[in-house]
């Protein structure tokens, strides 16, 4: 009975921060009440998808994430974002 009070307390911990990033709570949860201190570590260790970069559809201007390939509203093929060339230097003028 301790096991299964410990289990939840755990896995209510895990959803709750897996929710604060941004992820599903459920998942957590059971992510976290099967290995109960590894799963609540998981959840500690696992990236926030709210710092991810993002960028905007050129055809709907929704706002996706950057390593989408597709819209997920319109279907629009995205661009690759690439490194924009550097301006080049100005000459300098000779008084």
């Amino acid at each position: 009975m301790a096991f299964v009070i410990i289990a939840f307390s755990f896995g209510l911990a895990g959803g709750i921060i897996g929710r604060i990033k941004g992820s599903s709570f459920l998942l957590w949860f059971l992510i976290s009440v099967v290995p109960p201190f590894i799963g609540l570590l998981a959840a500690i260790l696992y990236r926030v998808e709210h710092d991810e970069p993002r960028r905007r559809c050129p055809t709907c201007a929704k706002v996706v994430p950057i390593y989408d390939a597709l819209c997920t509203r319109c279907g629009t093929e995205l661009e690759f974002p690439g490194v924009e060339p550097a301006a080049a230097p100005r000459a300098v003028a000779a008084p």
